[in-house]
């Protein structure tokens, strides 16, 4: 395993990770290219050697004892391929998510503006079906080439086989295989996707009524780039080594999908304790198929945790280590001297409140790794 773009090196999960907590692996191997991951992780493999893929880290929760663990780092290197005509993109799996984004959004390609900001790797796109302000990588994934574990083979693989869902694929959770390279298919007009979010929509002077699941509307894909960055930086979701808001993983909990009598049941509570104004103004959207007999919504996690009692910039009584966003609710943030086992409390308080609360179990969004948010 000897390559010229493989570089060895001893680093903390605190610095790869954008937490910025957790221990030391055993060894940090950076790779450049999707012919050296195969060649590292193949290698491992064959030596029984535990393993963690690494991408920006803005994704993972990682603990202080790790060092039975190799991390296997994909490092940004060169730059995204991109077809102008055609509007296809090719990205090895370790650049950085932002900068291809931007590289389209200069091209004139559109498709992937609305996911402008959002921290980490192009790698990890597809594993978790990234999405936000009303998109969704699935909307764009064209191919994506897999380094698999077992047959130590890679190969290029359509989205259809990778069961995307809602901040989901069969890739999330397992090791069987890793993602190395990653293929976009855009628009060439110079406009972006449909908007479909409402602030987004709103802040680009769309009207509700031309906005929605069912409109069209359309903006210059610089334009939605330039707002969507605004709207994060907002929210402090991009990051900003000076700005502990930003330290964090992004949107902690995803946001719950349930029966529609769940959330009825949700609204009738936030009636009697809040009144019925609030009660009236409660997110919750279509998450199925309409002419399901037991239809599923989809209700947002940062408003439930504010109506659970848990303002911007809560933390555990006694314990400022770690707390939540003083820009957005949603955000487990480090305050700059946290530990793993700071950001497993204040997600346990956070998690525990909104289902004594509502009867509502909020899933975290981060991979866990040498630590859990069970309880002990």
């Amino acid at each position: 395993m000897e390559r010229g773009d493989v570089e060895v090196s001893s680093r903390s999960f605190a610095e790869l990770t954008t937490l910025q907590v957790g221990g030391s692996p055993a060894l940090v191997l950076s790779c450049r290219s999707a012919e050296s991951v195969a060649d590292v992780v193949r290698t491992l493999d064959a030596e029984g050697v535990p393993l963690l893929i690494v991408g920006g880290g803005s994704n993972l929760v990682v603990g202080d004892d790790v060092s039975d663990l190799v991390a296997v780092v994909l490092e940004d290197g060169g730059e995204p391929e991109i077809e102008e005509k055609t509007g296809l993109v090719r990205a090895f799996a370790g650049l950085v998510w932002d900068g291809v984004v931007a590289a389209t959004v200069d091209a004139g390609l559109g498709g992937l503006e609305c996911l402008s900001g959002i921290p980490g790797s192009v790698g990890a796109t597809p594993v978790q079906n990234v999405g936000a302000y009303g998109a969704e990588v699935s909307q764009t994934l064209h191919r994506v080439q897999l380094f698999d574990r077992a047959s130590g083979e890679t190969s290029w693989v359509m989205p259809e086989s990778l069961d995307l869902a809602y901040r989901y694929s069969n890739l999330k959770f397992t090791s069987r295989a890793v993602v190395t390279a990653v293929e976009f298919q855009l628009t060439t007009d110079g406009q972006s996707a449909p908007l479909r979010f409402g602030e987004l929509a709103r802040r680009l002077g769309v009207t509700a009524g031309e906005a929605g699941q069912d409109g069209d509307v359309r903006r210059p894909v610089a334009e939605v780039r330039d707002m969507v960055l605004e709207l994060r930086r907002g929210k402090g979701m991009v990051l900003d080594p000076h700005d502990h808001d930003t330290w964090s993983a992004g949107s902690f909990f995803t946001n719950p999908v349930v029966d529609r009598a769940v959330a009825d049941d949700v609204q009738r509570i936030v009636a009697s304790t809040r009144g019925e104004q609030d009660a009236a103004a409660m997110p919750r959207f279509p998450a199925g198929p309409a002419d399901a007999v037991d239809s599923l919504e989809k209700l947002s996690a940062a408003w439930l945790i504010e109506r659970a009692g848990f303002s911007r910039g809560w933390h555990v009584p006694g314990n400022d280590r770690a707390g939540l966003s003083s820009k957005h609710t949603l955000a487990l943030t480090n305050r700059g001297s946290a530990t793993s086992a700071d950001i497993v409390a204040l997600a346990r308080a956070v998690r525990d409140g909104v289902r004594e609360a509502f009867g509502v179990a909020l899933v975290p969004e981060p991979v866990w790794i040498g630590v859990t948010l069970d309880d002990e």
